[in-house]
């Protein structure tokens, strides 16, 4: 059965090949490959038609919120995508989500099929649809690589690279391709329940890498506003 509630501390770094390399040799004994080690993230995130909730999380607020349908892979309408609603408020990320079909995601976008679940999160993802009108801005996919502890599988370190992006063809079931960011480096999140472990923090001191507020979906925004301003 698929986890519906996620609720833990995230933080993000961009490292190097090189640096990735490092971590995962001085962390070889600590981490292990997730059973899905390797995986092609991809989501549709949902804005309102000016982009309100990407601006105002740029404006690094204390709470923001993002919704997303997301696969791992392409695809086909007959397949099951997630339904969620991502938000972070002072550093603690809660993320709700639902399992629905990708046809019937699409019925219920074009308002011909109510959303099927757990009925607290089917109410709360339907009320940030109807409450900000909200409709497909971007699509934005990554090649991921999943670590978990290796005596703490609720510690995670996912590395994120070949990011790619595109604001036509909004469907999952389209396919793969876009324009390609941070091609040479890795987005790496770490996620635990409690606080990063010592021996991970030690690792990171040692190779001088610090925290990012990097956002994938946020960063994309700013470069396409950057590309219109300058045409």
């Amino acid at each position: 059965m698929a986890i519906e509630v996620f609720r833990r501390i995230e933080q993000k770094y961009i490292v190097s090949k090189e640096e990735y390399d490092m971590i995962i040799k001085l962390a070889r004994n600590r981490l292990k490959k997730d059973p899905y080690f390797e995986s092609i993230n991809a989501s549709i995130y949902f804005d309102t038609k000016n982009s309100d909730l990407i601006i105002s999380s740029l404006d690094k607020p204390i709470y923001k919120e993002k919704v997303r349908v997301r696969s791992y892979g392409i695809p086909s309408l007959e397949d099951k995508v997630f339904l969620e609603v991502k938000k972070k408020y002072d550093g603690i990320v809660n993320k709700r989500r639902i399992v629905i079909k990708l046809k019937d995601l699409y019925n219920y976008l074009d308002g011909e099929e109510s959303l099927t679940g757990n009925k607290q999160i089917v109410k709360e993802i339907d009320y940030y649809f109807k409450y900000y009108d909200l409709i497909p801005n971007l699509y934005l996919a990554y090649d991921r690589k999943s670590y978990i502890g290796a005596e703490n599988n609720h510690f995670r370190v996912t590395f994120d690279t070949n990011v790619r992006s595109r604001t036509y063809d909004l469907n999952l079931e389209k396919g793969d391709y876009g324009d390609i960011h941070l091609d040479d480096k890795y987005i790496m999140e770490v996620k635990s329940i409690k606080s990063m472990p010592l021996w991970f923090c030690n690792i990171l001191s040692k190779l001088k890498i610090y925290p990012s507020s990097y956002s994938k979906y946020g960063e994309i925004y700013k470069k396409r506003k950057e590309e219109i301003n300058n045409v």
